[in-house]
Parts: C-alpha cells; structure tokens; sequence
C-alpha cells in the first residue's frame, strides 16, 4: 500500500515538473501594495490620527508609573516592612492595569486595522486574479521576506497592482 502510494506521488510530482516549464509564476508584495496604494496610506493616517490621544495617555501613565517606580525605590529603605510591602503592591497593580489596558488598546488598534484593510485586501486579491490572467501567470504568489527567497523584477507585479487598484478606486 505504502509503494503504490509513494508510485502516484512521484508520478504526480514528475507530471508537476514537466508542466513547470510552461508555468509563469508572477509574485505580490501584499505589504507594499497595502501600504503604497492611496486608500492604504488614507487608512494609516486614519490609525494614526485616532490613536495619537490613546499613545499620549499611555506616555503619560508609563513616565506616572516610572517616577512612581523611582519614589519606591527611593523611600524602601526607610519604609516598615508593612508600609513597603503595601506601596510595591501598589506599584504592581498599577503596573498591571497598565498592561492590561495596553493589551486592550492594541488588540483595539489591530481590530480596526483588519476593518480598514480587510477589504482593501479583498479588491487587491481581485485585481491581482486579474493581472495574472492578462498576462498569463500560471500562478501568484505572495513576496515576503520568509516565503519568496529570490525572484526576478519582471515577476513581481506589486507595482501593477498598486496602479491598478489606485485607478479602480480615485475619489
């Protein structure tokens, strides 16, 4: 059963091999065209914009934090053992809530990050279908630091697809 097995699957690949000289792998850069394309750079600002008051909040409550940090510190050496065990749970529990909060607040920012580019995405992936058919890529594959080791210039269509969804989508 395992031979038979092993048989197809080498048949396949040698079948898989030969076709490949026909095959056209073109590759996208979803990062860049994300980030390139003018909704993508219309939706980085947004993030930013919204929250820039958050990241002021946090800047202050972390320095709050720091120089409260720093007073323990300074003041455990003349504390009661009590009195310094009651200000470091203070201490932490803000440190905490700190944490906390921070958590909430990304897990926020990645939540409307997914809503401003989720379809984005979706009209990238369509123009990057059609690309492909226009020009006769067998397949499209996704240019990232850890998944396209090498490539040529001429099969990366990210800038195509930059153009083309910022022509689809003026106004």
């Amino acid at each position: 059963m395992k031979t038979k097995f092993a048989w197809i699957v080498a048949v396949a690949l040698m079948s898989s091999v030969a076709s490949a000289e026909d095959a056209k792998v073109g590759l996208v850069d979803m990062q860049r065209a994300l980030q390139t394309t003018e909704a993508g750079k219309k939706a980085r600002a947004q993030l930013e914009k919204e929250f820039k008051a958050t990241k002021a909040q946090f800047d202050a409550e972390k320095a709050s934090i720091e120089k409260l940090g720093e007073e323990f510190k300074k003041q455990s050496l003349v504390l009661s053992d009590e009195a310094r065990a009651k200000k470091q749970a203070e201490v932490q529990e803000r440190i905490m809530k700190f944490q906390e909060k921070a958590a909430r607040s990304q897990q926020e920012i990645q939540n409307k990050e997914r809503q401003l580019t989720g379809p984005m995405i979706e009209k990238i992936r369509a123009i990057v279908a059609e690309l492909a058919k226009q020009k006769g890529y067998s397949v499209v594959l996704e240019k990232g630091e850890a998944n396209v080791l090498f490539s040529l210039e001429k099969d990366d269509l990210t800038a195509d697809v930059v153009t083309a969804f910022n022509k689809q989508n003026k106004g």
